[in-house]
C-alpha cells in the first residue's frame, strides 16, 4: 500500500500487506456497523512465524483503509505463545471474535484454547478467555482455528480443524451454543471417514440456496499430477449441512480452490448484501523459499489476496473480483481489438488487464515481464502457469483444466504478485514472483491459428491508507 510517493521495488498497492514483519492468515472478516474488518495474523516484531497478535485494518469501500491498534496481543496465560486464527460474528450490536490460544509448555508441547474476545465498538477488545476445554478426548493438541456462525434456527454453531489422536489424521469437529459463551461438542463434521492429510486448518462452512460448502486447508495431501504440488493445499466438498451438524458431501473428489503457488487459509463472510466475500493468505511456501523472500530485506513478508466474491455454479464454487475492484481503475492503459500477436509496455506494474474473446480462444501463450508465462491448449482446454523459483533460479509451473471453451482471462498485476482469473472465475491462480528487471512488457503470441480477440488494460490506484493506531 502506497505510503510515500516512492515505490519500492516489490512492493504492493491495492493488496493489504503488514507495514512491518510477518502476516499470515486472514482472521475475523465481518461486516460491523457499516464497516468492513479484516483482520490477520501478524508477527510484528520479525518476519518468522513467531508471536502472532490480530492486526487490523477496516474499510467501507475497499479503496479507503484505516489501520488499527492490534485487536489482539498474546499477553495472556491462555495465549502467550500466539493469538492464532478465528473468526468474528456481530451478535446484539456486539463483535464476538474466537481465535485459538497458542501456548507451548518447557519441553515444547502444544497446548490449544478455544478463547473469545467481545468488541463494543470494533476497535477496542475485551478478551473473556477460553470458551472450550482442552483436551478433547480422541484428539491431539492440534486443535484450532474457530469459524462461527448462525443456524437458520438462530443457534451458533462453531467448526474447528482438528488432528485424531489414534490415526494423526485431519478431521473437523463442530460445537453448538445459544448464547456464544456455553458450547457443547456434536461430534465430528463428517460421519464419513477420510483420509486426506494430517491436519485439516482454517475449516469454513459456505452456504448457499441450493448447496453447502465445506472448505478447509488439509496439511500433507500428497502431489497427483497436477493436483496438490504446493506444500499445503486449500480447498473444498459441495454437499448438505444437516441440522445436527453433520455434512453429507456429495460424491465430487476434493477440489482445490486456486491451482497456483501460494493460496492458503481462506475465510470467507456474508456483507448485508447477501454476498460471500474470501480472502486468502500469499501465501504459504517452502521454509527455505519463505527464507529467500526479498521484501524480508524490507522488513515485511506475504500478503492477502484481493477479496473475491464467491458463488456456486453447477458443482463448484466461482471466484472473481469483487466489483468495488473496479473503482481501483484510474485510466485505460491499453484497448486493442485484433487477429494479431500485441506486445505493448505496461504503465505501471499496478495493472488491470482483461483479454475476451468472441468465440472460444484457440492456442496461445502470454509473456509478462518476460518472467510470467500464462500457456493455454484449446484441444483440452489446458491452462498452465509458469514462473521462476527465486531460491533456486530454475522454472517451475502449475496446470489445471477448464470444463468450458475459455472465453476470459483477467489479470490482476503488481510488482511482485499476480492473480488470474479465467472463465470470470471458473478456475483461479494465485501467485508471487521477484525479478530484479525493470522490465514492464506484456506479449501476448498465438501459437497457431488466430482469432479475433479484445485486450483492455487499466491502470490501478493504490489503496489510501490512513495510520489510527
Amino acid at each position: 500500500m502506497e505510503q510515500t510517493n516512492k515505490m519500492e521495488q516489490y512492493e504492493l498497492g491495492y493488496h493489504i500487506r503488514p507495514p512491518h514483519g510477518l502476516l499470515n492468515d486472514p482472521n475475523g472478516l465481518v461486516y460491523y456497523k457499516g464497516i468492513y474488518h479484516v483482520f490477520y495474523q501478524w508477527n510484528q516484531t520479525d518476519t518468522t512465524h513467531q508471536s502472532k497478535s490480530w492486526g487490523h485494518m477496516t474499510t467501507k469501500d475497499f479503496i479507503r483503509w484505516e489501520t488499527h491498534q492490534p485487536a489482539l496481543e498474546p499477553i495472556d496465560w491462555y495465549d502467550r505463545d500466539g493469538c492464532y486464527s478465528g473468526s468474528a460474528v456481530v451478535f446484539e450490536e456486539k463483535m464476538y471474535v474466537f481465535y485459538t490460544g497458542n501456548v507451548r509448555g518447557k519441553n515444547g508441547e502444544r497446548k490449544s484454547y478455544q478463547c473469545l474476545a467481545i468488541s463494543e465498538d470494533g476497535i477496542h477488545f475485551e478478551k473473556k478467555g477460553p470458551v472450550l476445554e482442552h483436551p478433547i478426548k480422541g484428539y491431539t493438541a492440534h486443535v484450532r482455528d474457530p469459524k462461527v456462525w448462525q443456524g437458520k434456527d438462530g443457534n451458533w454453531w462453531m467448526i474447528l480443524g482438528a488432528q485424531k489422536e489414534e490415526t494423526l489424521t485431519g478431521d473437523a469437529l463442530m460445537y453448538q451454543s445459544t448464547n456464544l459463551i456455553d458450547w457443547s461438542l456434536t461430534g465430528s463434521l463428517m460421519d464419513e471417514p477420510l483420509s486426506l492429510g494430517y491436519m485439516w486448518e482454517c475449516p469454513d462452512v459456505l452456504r448457499f440456496d441450493d448447496k453447502d460448502v465445506f472448505a478447509f486447508s488439509p496439511q500433507g495431501l500428497t502431489a497427483e499430477g497436477e493436483k496438490y504440488n504446493n506444500i499445503y493445499q486449500s480447498g473444498y466438498f459441495t454437499g448438505e449441512l444437516c441440522d445436527n451438524g453433520k455434512f453429507i458431501r456429495d460424491h465430487q473428489p476434493f477440489k482445490e480452490l486456486d491451482y497456483g503457488f501460494e493460496f492458503y487459509a481462506p475465510q470467507t463472510f456474508k456483507d448485508t448484501g447477501g454476498r460471500t466475500i474470501l480472502y486468502a493468505w500469499v501465501g504459504v511456501m517452502e521454509p527455505k523459499l519463505e527464507a529467500a523472500v526479498p521484501t524480508r530485506k524490507s522488513g515485511w513478508l506475504h500478503a492477502l489476496s484481493i477479496p473475491r466474491e464467491v458463488t456456486y455454479e453447477k458443482g463448484k464454487l466461482i471466484q472473481y473480483p469483487i466489483a468495488e475492484t473496479t473503482h481501483l481503475r484510474e485510466t485505460k492503459s491499453v484497448v486493442s481489438k485484433s487477429i494479431q500477436d500485441e506486445s505493448f509496455t505496461l504503465s505501471s506494474l499496478q495493472q488491470d488487464i482483461l483479454v475476451e474473446w468472441d468465440a472460444a480462444a484457440t492456442d496461445f501463450i502470454i509473456y509478462l515481464r518476460n518472467e510470467i508465462e500464462i500457456n493455454y491448449q484449446a484441444s483440452n482446454k489446458k491452462i498452465t502457469v509458469v514462473r521462476t523459483n527465486w531460491l533456486t533460479n530454475v522454472k517451475e509451473e502449475r496446470t489445471t483444466f477448464l470444463t468450458q471453451d475459455l472465453m476470459e482471462l483477467r489479470l490482476l498485476i503488481e510488482s511482485s504478485m499476480v492473480e488470474i482469473f479465467l472463465n470470470k472465475g471458473e478456475e483461479v491462480f494465485t501467485l508471487r514472483y521477484f525479478t530484479s528487471e525493470m522490465n514492464h512488457s506484456f506479449n501476448f503470441k498465438y501459437l497457431n491459428r488466430k482469432v479475433e480477440k479484445t485486450i483492455t488494460g487499466y491502470t490501478l490506484r493504490s489503496f489510501i491508507v490512513k495510520d489510527k493506531s
